[in-house]
């Protein structure tokens, strides 16, 4: 690449100072990364991948220890990033189209596939009020219509991002990964590519051989931003990252950077070198973006949150210790995320916060940020607070008192139907096969190795009687009991005819 990386580093330079004098924040931008694992960037620990812009980010503004993903994977995060809700209340349960298992003791629920146009997204929200809205990157919020000739072969473009209050849609449809990260970014010749509506074709129709998809959108953002600035409008941009997922593919020069790193590192805790690449390529993204809004003026107006839609894919990508599992688990592996927010002229530089947050915070904390109010039909369905308290002060804390997830599928990465409360120090587990209730202290036990349910009775009742009367009070939907099931075969995803290992198996 041209450009240096200590063009990013150099946009934060002025938010380097706490509480400097501001002008309005007139503008936001959530940077959201797939699979990125909680400690995948410098600024929280790893020993390997290089995120100088991102570790900037974390130094000028407030770092969350404690954050969580609303779900263990993408899509159900998503819509719950958009929409303030969580996944359980808009019945957006699972990845779509989720995994084909077959010969399951529990039958999963008619769960959606889709974020229905009945929900009001913060796009349609701040479009109303005058903000440009962009989306770039992966959206993965529709199904392929399967009624049509060709069935699942057909994409349904009625639930694109224009659908839902964005202006610009630039490389977002119902993929939730490219079949490849360079031009045109699939599989087979161009005119195969159109046909299929890959991410090619949400993009604008141009490029070259060796181009990178991270590095394409990140240009593209550039350019909206030139835009934003000429014409003065407020916006609110959704940089929705299709690294760090699989394929692992990363730019040659980075992934030679990285074998060469490799073999002088003594024994990192991350070694994968193309994620390494993957993860760098976000960074430098990342790096464009903040170096574009100080020259257009915008660095002091402008929110910045930088945050991940689940946990690392461990062990296929990286590693999450001292987190148990990852990626499609049930333990903090697979929704304790990294979590940086800058509200310029209000967070002191490098901070940190062990509140526990949850990606539905997002919403209201944008909105409060832009001087906007959350409209009066959608308040009593927004589950997220907002973060400016603990954005102005740290050691503040926050008017709730307990966090949730519901995820009433399989994986094949490990989940089982399951519901989840963290309250203070404590989290609770409860798998839906009838398996007895986990409890962790998760101040001194991080990796969820020793279960005190049963030397601790009180807490456990306190944390269930809480999870179950928050699953009655948004309507989740569960998992019921499979009367076909045969427990002498096989339980799996059904794969091209082929199952792989069933996902109680893969628990760890």
């Amino acid at each position: 690449m041209n450009f240096s990386i200590r063009s990013g580093i150099a946009a934060f330079i002025v938010l380097a100072t706490p509480f400097l004098a501001t002008a309005e924040t007139k503008n936001a931008i959530v940077f959201l990364v797939d699979d990125m694992g909680w400690t995948d960037v410098g600024a929280f620990g790893s020993d390997f991948y290089e995120t100088p812009h991102i570790d900037a980010l974390a130094a000028a503004g407030t770092k969350f220890t404690n954050a969580y993903a609303a779900c263990t994977v993408c899509s159900p995060t998503r819509a719950a990033l958009l929409t303030g809700q969580y996944p359980a209340r808009l019945r957006v349960t699972d990845f779509i189209p989720g995994h084909p298992f077959v010969n399951t003791p529990l039958t999963i629920p008619d769960w959606t596939q889709v974020l229905e146009h009945r929900q009001v997204t913060i796009a349609e929200i701040l479009k109303e009020k005058g903000f440009k809205t962009a989306h770039l990157g992966k959206w993965h919020l529709t199904h392929r219509d399967r009624s049509g000739p060709g069935g699942s072969d057909n994409p349904d473009p009625t639930f694109y991002p224009e659908s839902q209050g964005f202006d610009f849609n630039i490389g977002g449809n119902e993929h939730g990964a490219p079949p490849s990260y360079f031009w045109p970014y699939g599989k087979g010749k161009t005119v195969e590519i159109k046909k299929k509506n890959t991410i090619y074709a949400t993009l604008p129709k141009s490029g070259k051989d060796g181009e990178y998809l991270t590095d394409r959108l990140a240009s593209e953002a550039v350019g909206l931003i030139d835009g934003f600035a000429e014409s003065k409008s407020p916006f609110f941009m959704y940089f929705s990252f299709y690294n760090v997922h699989t394929p692992l593919q990363g730019r040659p020069d980075l992934v030679e950077k990285y074998e060469k790193k490799l073999k002088s590192s003594p024994k990192p805790l991350h070694g994968n070198v193309k994620y390494a690449a993957m993860v760098e390529s976000v960074d430098e993204a990342i790096g464009r973006v903040m170096a574009k809004l100080q020259e257009s003026g915008l660095t002091e107006e402008t929110l910045i949150i930088f945050t991940s839609d689940n946990g690392g894919l461990d062990p296929v990508a990286t590693d999450n210790a001292p987190l148990r599992q990852g990626k499609g688990g049930i333990y903090e592996g697979g929704v304790r995320i990294p979590t940086i927010i800058n509200w310029p002229g209000v967070t002191k530089a490098g901070t940190e916060s062990s509140e526990p947050i949850i990606t539905m915070d997002f919403l209201p904390t944008i909105l409060e940020t832009l001087g906007q109010e959350i409209p009066n039909e959608i308040k009593s369905t927004v589950d997220g607070v907002s973060l400016t308290p603990i954005l102005k002060d740290p050691a503040d804390s926050l008017d709730r008192d307990a966090i949730f997830w519901h995820y009433p599928h399989y994986h094949s990465m490990g989940a089982q139907p399951y519901s989840s409360v963290r309250m203070g120090d404590w989290k609770l587990i409860e798998l839906h096969d009838g398996s007895p209730l986990e409890l962790y202290n998760l101040v001194k036990d991080i990796h969820e190795d020793h279960n005190l349910a049963k030397k601790n009775p009180e807490k456990t009742t306190e944390l269930h009687k809480r999870l179950s009367e928050w699953k009655q009070s948004v309507d989740a939907q569960m998992p019921t009991t499979n009367a076909a099931f045969n427990a002498t075969k096989k339980t799996g995803v059904q794969r091209k005819g082929n199952a792989v290992k069933a996902a109680a198996a893969l628990r760890k």
